[in-house]
């Protein structure tokens, strides 16, 4: 049954066209204007240059179905507009685009519900002056990104539904991350939303 499923899943992703080659036929250049958004009802990451859409490729995300984060460990993925603010290389989840979560917004307001500390606060308004990741010791949880699957791709990639895993990070294939990751950016616009409007 596992091995149907898997070859059901492979049979669903075929016919997939590189990113790169939709870039040349529509004769695209994402260096400067590319955005991202995160639909996590409809379970994917949609790349746009400016307000075109270009591609979408398939993400799980935290496995809680909230939408207010309030600690790092709620397994919530949080909405709201975002930028990334480092791109690496992930130990558990192949390759990371981490982004600048708490925002400003998201800081007011656990600040407003007692979630943070004045100081906690403080730290992450800092960090944004410096233009910098959150500080990485907030309660609220700074290590949410866009990143891999890891060893376990091949799988997760292949199922024909979606299994929200993540600790609140949204989790693409690392061969869709690898497709990205010479076009996005330190700063590049992540928008994550319920639903695109």
């Amino acid at each position: 049954f596992f091995i149907s499923m898997i070859l059901y899943g492979m049979l669903q992703t075929r016919g997939n066209i590189p990113l790169e080659n939709i870039l040349s036929e529509k004769k695209i250049n994402l260096s400067s204007n590319m955005n991202l958004v995160v639909d996590k009802t409809g379970q994917k990451l949609m790349v746009y240059a400016d307000t075109t859409f270009i591609k979408s490729y398939k993400i799980a995300y935290g496995r809680s179905q909230s939408n207010i984060k309030i600690s790092a460990d709620d397994y919530v993925t949080p909405i709201g507009e975002y930028s990334i603010c480092f791109m690496g290389i992930s130990e558990n989840y192949y390759r990371i685009f981490k982004l600048n979560f708490p925002n400003k917004h998201d800081i007011a307001e656990a600040l407003k519900n007692g979630d943070i500390s004045k100081t906690e606060y403080d730290k992450v308004v800092n960090s944004y002056k410096l233009n910098d990741c959150p500080d990485s010791s907030s309660t609220l949880g700074t290590n949410i990104g866009i990143h891999g699957i890891g060893v376990y791709n091949f799988i997760f990639k292949n199922l024909p539904f979606t299994f929200n895993w993540t600790n609140g990070s949204i989790s693409i294939s690392n061969e869709s991350i690898d497709e990205l990751f010479p076009y996005v950016k330190i700063g590049t616009k992540v928008k994550i939303t319920n639903s695109v409007q």
